[in-house]
């Protein structure tokens, strides 16, 4: 008898599996340290007319509760507007240090005239209005944002719109490359074209400048596609998702109809919603992308057998290229940019899914192989199932 229950005991190889599952999960639940929360946005809009430049920088209010701890008098996370009227001071050094506007390198000093709280996509941020002075063809300006720059704890990024006597370009600053340089040129109207205007530049440093014949096209396809990555790399829940559909042992057959049918579905409503034909409440979009997780591991749990999941990850599919799209929606991108801007933002996704994909598919091989294979599912799908609920109550409710 007690040679049998040995033998029930799971292997060192059973045991591996388990913790290669737990560490999956437990890396999509706790993502990054507690020090910065995982993912900040900032919104940049520069318009320059004949008379003024005006700048407003737009940011979310966690990373200025993270910045400026002092500023939550009341201890409870939320800033209020007593709150930014009282550290007022604090705050014009915190964007002042942060953010700076050369002329011909030469530091510009802004002038505040307004800060106030506004709601993007169901979340406060901090709008800072600045104006600057107007800016003539022949000089060269450069935007530099500093914030979390030294910090590798949080994945932040700024998405900049640029108006110069009305046309407009688009930017994305992320990770090291922090600063955008324009050589502002005489309006062409017959040319019709950005290059006309402005010939613009990210950098790999905050300390280099560009030189205007090393400028290079008004909107960079890198920028986007890099966002892409980064999007779907801090988007958590869209991970578990797709770790879900495929944690279940299913044929090559039924795993290439699940990526292809999750690929098409988002890649249909990312594209409608930033188009502006398409528009649902965010909390509702993050509510049924919390739902969906919840819905494919009590499935892997229940059912005996798993048969044509493509269908049901396409009608997820749909509502989680909704979450996908907030971010370049929040940009207002020209029609004549967008179409760049939305393929490589979506390639990028799609290069970091298919990449997940091609990395656990052959783990997930070799776990299935296992003796405790079918308790790594219960088990796994336990907690993934709980995850989900969490962030579904969470976004029904608080």
């Amino acid at each position: 008898m007690a040679i049998n229950r040995f033998r029930q005991l799971p292997s060192s190889m059973n045991w591996l599996s388990l913790f290669l599952i737990f560490q999956i999960i437990n890396f999509l639940s706790n993502p990054v340290p507690a020090q910065a929360h995982s993912y900040s946005a900032s919104y940049t809009n520069l318009t320059m007319s004949e008379n003024k430049t005006e700048l407003v920088f737009t940011l979310d209010t966690l990373s200025i509760l993270e910045l400026i701890p002092d500023i939550d008098h009341n201890k409870n996370w939320v800033l209020e507007n007593s709150e930014i009227k009282k550290e007022k001071h604090h705050l014009e050094e915190l964007i002042t240090e942060g953010l700076t506007l050369d002329k011909n390198n030469q530091e510009q000093t802004p002038t505040i005239k307004k800060m106030e709280i506004v709601k993007k996509e169901n979340k406060e941020f901090v709008s800072i209005h600045m104006i600057f002075p107007k800016f003539s063809p022949g000089q060269t300006i450069s935007f530099n944002d500093g914030f979390y720059f030294n910090d590798s704890a949080t994945n932040y990024v700024d998405l900049i719109s640029i108006s110069y006597l009305g046309q407009k370009s688009e930017a994305v600053l992320q990770g090291k490359d922090r600063t955008w340089t324009i050589l502002l040129t005489e309006v062409q109207q017959e040319q019709g074209s950005e290059q006309a205007i402005t010939q613009q530049h990210t950098e790999a440093s905050q300390a280099e400048k560009t030189q205007p014949s090393q400028a290079a096209a008004s909107t960079s396809w890198f920028s986007f596609f890099k966002l892409g990555m980064l999007h779907i790399l801090t988007g958590y829940d869209h991970l578990l998702f797709l770790f879900a559909l495929l944690f279940r042992k299913q044929t090559l057959k039924q795993y290439l109809a699940i990526i292809t049918s999750f690929t098409i579905a988002h890649s249909i409503t990312l594209s409608l919603a930033v188009l502006g034909w398409v528009s649902l409440p965010s909390k509702f979009v993050e509510a049924v992308i919390a739902f969906s997780i919840c819905y494919v591991a009590v499935e892997n749990i229940f059912r005996k057998e798993i048969k044509h999941r493509w269908s049901i990850t396409f009608l997820f599919g749909l509502i989680h290229g909704l979450g996908f799209a907030s971010i370049l929606r929040e940009m207002a991108i020209p029609k004549s940019h967008l179409a760049a801007a939305l393929i490589n933002f979506n390639v990028g996704i799609e290069f970091i899914q298919l990449l997940i994909v091609l990395l656990l598919l052959p783990v997930l091989t070799v776990i299935q192989k296992q003796n405790f294979y079918g308790k790594t599912v219960q088990i796994g799908s336990i907690m993934i199932t709980s995850l989900g609920a969490f962030w579904l109550v969470q976004r029904l409710f608080f």
